[in-house]
């Protein structure tokens, strides 16, 4: 059979075990050359760990791969990239204290004749290459000072320029603002238009019907159902992954939502006219006792920044910030802590050990609670356990190291580590980033069930869904300001994207 009527990439019988738990059983998975193939499931269903093997990152398994007919088994990852497969992970990869310039061209920076790396000729060539994605962006600049999308976009760029013929981008939407989306869709139709295959793993269902010619539903560790982008929705999607009892969740996609705040709440937190340079201005807004509080805006609109001012990391120019009727002014984290705010922010590394055990993760914002000289291993693990079981963190295991799980199971971990002590105020920015529906659906439960305990909660985000799935109240930002308020009334999707 010629080589050029086989599949691009075939893997037949694929399954891959963690410490006894299975996180693929017999896998098919097949890529054609030239196609965008849709990857959906919830968190854990094994979309994440399949495409690892394809890139070479998990070399033990069972069952066969071939790339263009031909039987390959890749040992590493570079074993992968050297045979044309590029991946853009999840969590970056982008090295912060480097250039634009360098991260585009790491590992193949041009040099001059004396084998010197050429830095002229890096500038220009990196300077081109954004070009081509309409990323205007200094190449000089320092990549740690950019926000997260324009992070996530100069790892495209790295990926996509260095000549893969598979190209793996796993939730490679979740921190972009909808032109920069509409700018991605364009690169990628290009891309697979000059031949190369591409596997778009995303939970923004929207994304993947827009942009798939296939698309693989997974579903415990078991590819569900391949289907070509014909004639299917957003229900039909949906109903195959998590299948009936998330109908609340299932509404916050394709529907209409009713506001309702509770009534005569006491407000714990206020803020008047409050502004950061650069940032957002003139913001006032109040938080109430047992009210889930949503701020949605693009990204870039200034709410993952208030979220920040809220909890002492960004310092305020101008304004004034109220707790429990208390003007107050947050010189630091700590002092937020001490006026009882919790902060969960929109990256984990930020806040979480990824080599360390999930007990230890949870523990560490209380060592001071439970500890006067010497930390006690038991005491740690009973707390995490109970964490462990309240917000359903899977595999349970307190010892397991937090790298090893799901990036959903993480976020939960996250939760935990605030949840030890109740807060009077949780901040939560881009709380389901990067997870599915069914992990989502988990943070819409526990969200309520903090709401039901008088707490009141700040849910800042980029995705339309996850504010319309968990706020009773809600704010759109743009341009550093407070557009427009929905409270009390029937809300959409379209009006909130309308508003921002």
């Amino acid at each position: 059979m010629p080589q050029e009527s086989l599949p691009l990439l075939e893997l037949c019988g694929i399954s891959k075990s963690f410490g006894g738990v299975a996180a693929l059983t017999d896998v098919d998975f097949t890529l054609q050359r030239g196609e965008v193939h849709g990857l959906v499931g919830e968190n854990g269903a094994g979309k994440s760990t399949l495409m690892k093997i394809i890139a070479g990152v998990h070399a033990h398994y069972d069952g066969t791969m071939r790339l263009a007919g031909d039987p390959v088994r890749f040992r590493s990852a570079r074993d992968a990239r050297d045979a044309g497969i590029g991946m853009v992970h999840q969590e970056l990869s982008i090295v912060p204290n480097l250039s634009v310039a360098e991260n585009v061209l790491l590992g193949v920076q041009p040099t001059n004749w004396m084998g010197l790396v050429d830095w002229r000729a890096m500038m220009r060539i990196a300077a081109e290459q954004l070009h081509e994605l309409g990323i205007d962006i200094d190449p000089r600049t320092r990549v740690g000072s950019l926000p997260l999308g324009l992070q996530q976009m100069v790892e495209l760029a790295r990926v996509l320029f260095s000549g893969a013929r598979i190209i793996i981008l796993d939730e490679p939407t979740s921190a972009l603002s909808p032109p920069e989306v509409e700018r991605l869709f364009a690169l990628l139709r290009r891309v697979r238009d000059s031949g190369r295959s591409i596997v778009f793993i995303s939970h923004f269902l929207d994304d993947v019907l827009r942009v798939s010619d296939t698309i693989t539903i997974f579903r415990n560790g078991r590819r569900i159902e391949t289907a070509a982008n014909s004639g299917i929705d957003k229900g039909w999607i949906i109903e195959r992954m998590i299948g009936s009892g998330h109908e609340e969740l299932q509404e916050s996609y394709t529907g209409e939502i009713a506001l309702g705040s509770p009534a005569e709440a006491k407000v714990v937190m206020r803020t008047q006219s409050i502004s950061s340079p650069g940032a957002f201005q003139d913001v006032s807004l109040e938080i109430c006792a047992g009210e889930v509080l949503g701020i949605y805006g693009f990204m870039g609109s200034g709410q993952l920044e208030l979220a920040r001012a809220l909890f002492g990391k960004i310092s305020l120019s101008a304004g004034q910030l109220f707790i429990d009727g208390v003007a107050t002014v947050l010189h630091s984290t700590a002092q937020a802590r001490r006026n009882g705010l919790a902060f969960v922010p929109e990256s984990r590394r930020s806040m979480l050990f990824a080599q360390e055990p999930v007990y230890r993760n949870v523990s560490i914002s209380i060592l001071d609670r439970i500890s006067w000289f010497w930390v006690k291993p038991t005491r740690e693990r009973a707390i995490a356990e109970l964490q462990i079981n309240r917000l359903q963190i899977r595999p349970p295991l307190p010892d397991r190291k937090l790298a090893t799980l799901s990036g959903g199971n993480q976020q939960k971990v996250a939760l935990a580590k605030w949840l030890t002590h109740l807060p009077k105020v949780l901040l939560l920015s881009e709380p389901t980033r990067g997870m599915d529906v069914g992990a989502k659906d988990d943070v819409l439960q526990i969200v309520k069930s903090l709401r039901s305990q008088g707490i009141g909660v700040v849910v800042v985000s980029t995705e339309p869904e996850t504010v319309l799935a968990l706020a009773d109240r809600i704010l759109v930002m743009k341009r550093g300001r407070i557009s427009q308020e929905f409270r009390n009334e029937t809300v959409s999707k379209d009006r909130l994207l309308a508003a921002a």
